[in-house]
């Protein structure tokens, strides 16, 4: 059996920049076709290199992947059709800003063979939306969410935004009720997080902004646990609930069970035997660069066994379930717990972490401090 593999495609264009976001993105839309032909002379240089690699899962992400026209599409899936091996029963998936969807372009979506849809929504308060610079309306989550269940999309998740400034537990539970009514199979709770270079940072900076304390985070954290849970969804990842295992989300898990996939498009990230590599953050250089008939690498790093095992460590404990000790070992050909005793034991003695047959998984204690846990190992 062939492992799990994930195919990246960034688009990097925004009908608007949110003040908050820190992916790479930019405004100029009449740069679009022009990044389209980049893009297929892209996939053309990597395509020798993955002749043998089946990938399971497509993720169109962004950026805003909703924002190209049908043709332009249409030409990118054809040739990632036409130069890679994608498994015809896979998971693929397509960001979206609810602003951007019409019914035509959610039927085309599904025409393709998209069977996924990721719709950005953050919040159904049309206030925080506003604070937040999004371009849509509560109304064109809730319309173009019909829409794409009647274009056949049966996979659908929600972004949501939490503990940002403004946000009280009334509007964001508010806001999960109003996404529940909509019965997604998937969604996303993301803590704001105040990114170097962004406005948001800036006007932290400048005191015009002040981010919430770690308790008030923690609180909203929980109150999405306790709702979403008594719901039917079921929280297989820090910041990702499900409405049944079949329904996660199998790109994702790509990254957290450090497995191969490779990045396409500016500031994409690809990783495979056991190599890093990073395209440039610059759609300039990216379409100058293959223009001339080179990958526009911005950096390479091939992973020390120590940094590998580190790896897969922290992003293991990010799952429910947790580092399956038989995997790690099976992989590494070591012994966890041995390997790791005393970064166990800080854990376990701070109640950070429990047992579960031969799976080290986070404490709901733990799974409040999920991004500092790493710091231990």
């Amino acid at each position: 059996m062939k492992e799990h593999a994930g195919l990246y495609i960034h688009i990097p264009f925004c009908q608007q920049k949110c003040e908050y976001c820190d992916f790479y993105s930019i405004t100029r839309l009449e740069q679009v076709e022009e990044f389209v032909e980049a893009l297929l002379a892209e996939i053309v240089l990597r395509a020798g290199e993955f002749r043998e690699r089946v990938f399971q899962t497509v993720f169109f992400g962004g950026g805003t992947p909703s924002l190209l026209n049908e043709e332009q599409l249409e030409r990118i899936w054809r040739a990632l059709q036409e130069h890679f091996r994608i498994d015809p029963g896979g998971e693929f998936s397509i960001e979206s800003n609810p602003g951007t969807l019409t019914r035509e372009k959610l039927t085309h979506f599904r025409a393709l063979g998209f069977n996924r849809l990721s719709m950005g929504v953050q919040s159904f308060n049309p206030a925080e939306l506003r604070f937040l610079g999004r371009i849509h309306s509560v109304e064109e989550v809730r319309e173009n969410f019909r829409n794409a269940r009647e274009a056949g999309f049966r996979n659908i998740n929600l972004d949501l935004m939490t503990a940002f400034p403004g946000l009280t537990p009334e509007s964001f539970r508010y806001s999960l009720e109003e996404a529940l009514a909509l019965s997604p199979e998937h969604l996303s709770c993301y803590t704001l997080i105040f990114e170097p270079g962004t406005v948001f940072y800036k006007k932290m900076q400048s005191g015009e902004l002040n981010p919430l304390g770690e308790d008030e985070e923690a609180a909203y954290y929980e109150l999405a646990q306790e709702i979403l849970e008594a719901r039917g969804y079921c929280q297989y990842e820090v910041s990702n609930f499900a409405r049944g295992r079949e329904r996660v989300c199998r790109h994702n898990l790509v990254y957290w069970e450090h497995r191969p996939y490779l990045g396409l498009g500016p500031s994409a990230h690809s990783f495979y035997r056991n190599v890093r590599r990073g395209n440039k953050r610059s759609l300039t250089i990216y379409i100058k660069s293959l223009q001339k008939g080179q990958l526009p690498l911005d950096f390479r790093e091939e992973l020390s066994p120590e940094q590998l095992m580190f790896e897969y460590t922290f992003l293991s404990l990010r799952l429910r379930e947790g580092l399956d000790t038989g995997a790690f070992r099976q992989r590494f050909g070591l012994d966890f717990r041995e390997k790791y005793r005393s970064a166990i034991h800080k854990l376990a003695e701070n109640e950070l972490v429990e047992w579960s047959d031969r799976h080290l998984r986070l404490s709901a204690k733990g799974w409040l401090v999920a991004d500092t846990v790493a710091s231990y190992f």
